[in-house]
C-alpha cells in the first residue's frame, strides 16, 4: 500500500533543513523502489517549509518506522508528520 508522509517543518527551521538535506536525500535514495515520489513544500518566497514523501509500505506501522528513520525526523525538523494511506489513480507509471 502507498502512504503519503505529509511533513511540516517547525517555524524558523530552514537552516536545520539545509544542514541535513544531503543526508535526507541519501536516505530517500536508499529506499529504492519503495520510494514513489518526494519533494519539499515551499512558501510564497520559494523557501522549503515541509516535505511530501510517498512510499510503499506493508502497513501504517512500517510507514511510521520509515518516517522515523528520516534524517530530518531524527534532527527534530518536523513540527508534525501526518501519515495517510494514498491511492495513486492518475498518471501512476506502474499501472
Amino acid at each position: 500500500m502507498l502512504y503519503a508522509l505529509i511533513c511540516t517543518d517547525k517555524p524558523g527551521a530552514l537552516q536545520t533543513r539545509l544542514d541535513t538535506r544531503d543526508d535526507h536525500i541519501a536516505f530517500l535514495k536508499g529506499l529504492g523502489a519503495g520510494l514513489k515520489a518526494a519533494g519539499p513544500f515551499l512558501d510564497d518566497d520559494g523557501n522549503m517549509t515541509g516535505s511530501l514523501v510517498v512510499i510503499e509500505a506493508a502497513n501504517r506501522n512500517e510507514a511510521l518506522a520509515i518516517a522515523e528513520e528520516d534524517p530530518y525526523a531524527r534532527v527534530g525538523l518536523f513540527e508534525s508528520v501526518e501519515i495517510r494511506p494514498w491511492n495513486w489513480v492518475v498518471k501512476n507509471p506502474e499501472v
